[in-house]
């Protein structure tokens, strides 16, 4: 039977915005950030734009804490890790200027990236002064796809300016939630427009009031990025707030998340935190920008960037564009909540990209065991091709059918299993080298739908795990025994694949640490998770010291007191698929043990 009902009149509210339609474009050059890659089209007339004393930085896995405080305070910063992810940011305390900070980090060998903080606006438009109609739904077959599934069971998390907690349409969906910007948990909606965009995604369905979201019945996860500048009456975001917000929702069970903010799809660490979400099986949609231009910005797998359509499924004039683009979605007058109750009509990015990541929660929904990755597939072939033939910069892969991708994923037959094993070979240090001290590792790392984690092994003991690409690790060398030792590196994919790369191996040469008696025990360290929350695959990563060296150290992880890894060295890492383990507290502790037999432990509890 199909799903159909009759929307009563709503309360239509008047609401005028110091952002039209003109000022969008007037404002392009302060939306939009390129990736590292184009750093030369930021303006430095943009300076007031940044985080001054501000920056994102991400270690290459493998690197102590120890080493990697040491390279922060050289700049005169202070580091604070977002979550359970590897990111951080890095509070800058010195004399030094910000980009010249960002651009020596850039070029150590140690450091993944390193970005400025930037402020990016949320990519709302113009508000209609007239009663508009759900016809966002119907256009991409959102009534049809509404017969086998409307979002229940699954998460989906709206980073934004908060949600109206009261709102009728609303309210019973949603679920605890956190505000990245002023690090506590009051997500009430400062702005107005996170209300929007959440009722765009998930407002209630069958509840005789209001408006329907795409996926009704889905789980509403409020995370507050944003802050009200009251001097431009403007709602703003910065990329260290999108980042904690989205390991935040990776972190508590999160499967679709949502950001309408412009620019956030050039951020490094925006990209990195989306890649977080997607290796626990979550997809992150983000919104492409008002500025009506090309972007630039580097096409990644990381998230699924939005642009906006009209009724004549055409890409509207003011929606921003570029080979970045995944989708295309109703973005013109769609009808959505307004925060104190009532309702209105809204156009912009920020609403096409809710619409998308609606369907991707009905699919969900419709087939809880599909992975991020088959279901952004279905997504992507099952759109409407509109523009050049197939992938475009104007429309992505085409505009989203709810129906079809619906049709997709209930076929009937599972998807195609992924058979093929990744590709994977250590670039450097080159074989029968001589090694000492901190050692960059370069891995090279391809497959056909996508790799989802890379471990480097020295003689056996995985000593580090780097979840997204570009692949590589910081190696401390003081690890191992002087002489030759091998390196290897191993890729899965997300099917589980697993490809071992050749043997590398490298000529150790460090400075003995001579101990006549040795009764010290050795210092141990878990670096990753740290206290709170878990979900999906949590990657473990330990590192310990001794007075007499590194190279004598054995190490031991213990889950809820379960041995579950073993090696030596200075540094361990172990992949813990938390999934299968039963909600509650869970016990992760540390033995290390030197060659004199002094041992030392350190444990914490987590929460799954």
């Amino acid at each position: 039977m199909k799903f159909s009902r009759t929307l009563p009149s709503p309360v239509i509210q008047q609401r005028t915005f110091k952002l039209t339609f003109g000022a969008a474009l007037a404002i392009s050059a302060m939306t939009a950030l390129a990736p590292q890659a184009h750093a030369a089209r930021v303006d430095r007339a943009d300076e007031t734009e940044f985080a001054r004393g501000r920056i994102l930085v991400e270690p290459r896995e493998g690197l102590s804490a120890d080493e990697f405080e040491k390279i922060v305070r050289g700049h005169g910063g202070r580091r604070r890790k977002l979550g359970q992810s590897n990111l951080h940011v890095v509070d800058l305390q010195g004399n030094e200027p910000d980009d010249d900070v960002v651009e020596k980090l850039r070029r150590n060998p140690h450091v993944k990236y390193a970005e400025r903080d930037r402020r990016v606006k949320s990519t709302m438009a113009v508000n209609d002064p007239y009663i508009g109609s759900a016809w966002h739904l119907t256009n991409i077959g959102a009534n049809t796809a509404w017969d086998s599934a409307m979002g229940a069971g699954v998460t989906i998390a709206i980073l934004d300016s908060g949600v109206d907690p009261a709102h009728p349409d609303l309210k019973a969906s949603l679920v605890p939630g956190y505000n990245s910007y002023n690090n506590n948990t009051d997500t009430a909606d400062v702005c107005g427009h996170g209300t929007a965009v959440a009722g765009t995604a998930a407002a209630a369905t069958n509840n005789g009031v209001g408006v329907a979201g795409v996926a009704g019945k889905a789980r509403i996860m409020p995370i507050r990025i944003a802050f009200m500048d009251a001097a431009t009456n403007s709602c703003y975001t910065y990329f260290s707030t999108v980042a904690a917000g989205l390991t935040w929702a990776a972190d508590h069970g999160a499967r679709v998340a949502n950001v309408s903010f412009a620019g956030v799809a050039g951020s490094s660490a925006v990209q990195s935190a989306a890649q977080y979400m997607k290796n626990k099986g979550g997809l992150v949609f983000v919104s492409a920008g008002n500025a009506g231009r090309d972007e630039g910005y580097t096409p990644t797998t990381t998230l699924v960037a939005v642009s906006a359509t009209d009724n004549t499924n055409t890409k509207t004039s003011w929606s921003s564009y570029g080979n970045f683009v995944s989708l295309s979605a109703p973005g013109s007058a769609i009808w959505a909540p307004v925060k104190g109750g009532s309702y209105s009509t809204w156009n912009g990015t920020s609403f096409a990209s809710p619409v998308a990541a609606g369907v991707a929660a009905l699919l969900m929904s419709a087939r809880p065991l599909l992975t991020s990755t088959q279901v952004e597939s279905m997504l992507f072939s099952t759109a409407v091709d509109r523009g050049a033939a197939g992938r475009d910069a104007l429309y992505g892969y085409g505009r989203v059918d709810a129906a079809r991708a619906m049709q997709k994923a209930l076929g009937g037959a599972a998807p195609v299993a992924d058979m093929t094993a990744p590709a994977v070979s250590i670039s450097a240090p080159l074989a029968n080298s001589t090694a000492s001290g901190s050692v960059p590792v370069n891995i090279n790392a391809s497959d056909n739908v996508g790799v989802a984690r890379v471990e480097l092994k020295v003689n056996s003991t995985v000593v580090a795990i780097d979840s997204a690409a570009p692949f590589g690790f910081s190696w401390n060398s003081a690890g191992a025994y002087n002489g030759m030792n091998t390196l290897v590196a191993t890729a899965y994919d997300a099917a589980g694949n697993v490809k071992a790369s050749a043997p590398v191996s490298v000529n150790v040469a460090n400075a003995n640490t001579v101990v006549a008696r040795d009764t010290t025990p050795p210092a141990v360290k878990i670096i990753n998770p740290v206290p709170g929350m878990v979900a999906g695959t949590v990657t473990v990563s330990i590192n310990a010291s001794d007075n007499a060296g590194a190279a004598g150290i054995s190490q031991t992880l213990y889950i809820d007191n379960v041995a579950v890894a073993q090696g030596k060295g200075n540094a361990m890492a172990y992949s813990w698929a938390s999934s299968k383990a039963a909600a509650g507290l869970h016990t992760i502790k540390a033995v290390a043990r030197d060659a004199a037999g002094n041992s030392a432990t350190t444990w914490f509890q987590v929460t799954k």
